[in-house]
């Protein structure tokens, strides 16, 4: 099963972006969707997750500090899609950006099964 994400590019400091992460394979709103980062020469992070909809799931989102109030994760179930809104970027946001599907929320790439590519964000004037 792969995810596809989009959105990246390049963008000024204090700038926005929106990236999309969907799948022609999976419906994403019965999984938790995790946002996960990667810098030039660091760990990949965790940075944002969406819980499953439905059943004893609120759909609630969990943040790492650096992005909250900066970043913000939804759903759009009817276009299959989660996207992660950022605003206010500066350079330390400079990363490959990953969506990943896994059963429950978890800010550890292992509690994810399915991963996509990734979509690059530079942040820079």
């Amino acid at each position: 099963v792969q995810l596809q994400a989009s959105g990246g590019g390049l963008v000024q400091p204090g700038g926005s972006l929106t990236l999309s992460c969907t799948s022609s394979q999976i419906t994403l709103q019965y999984y938790t969707i995790g946002w996960f980062r990667q810098a030039p020469e660091k760990a990949r992070e965790a940075i944002a997750n969406i819980a499953s909809t439905g059943g004893r799931s609120d759909g609630g989102t969990q943040y790492i500090d650096s992005v909250k109030g900066r970043f913000t994760v939804s759903r759009d179930t009817a276009k299959n899609t989660v996207s992660l809104q950022m605003t206010s970027l500066t350079p330390e946001d400079t990363a490959v950006y990953y969506c990943a599907a896994g059963p429950w929320p978890s800010m550890e790439g292992d509690g994810y099964n399915y991963w996509g590519q990734g979509t690059q964000v530079t942040v820079s004037s």
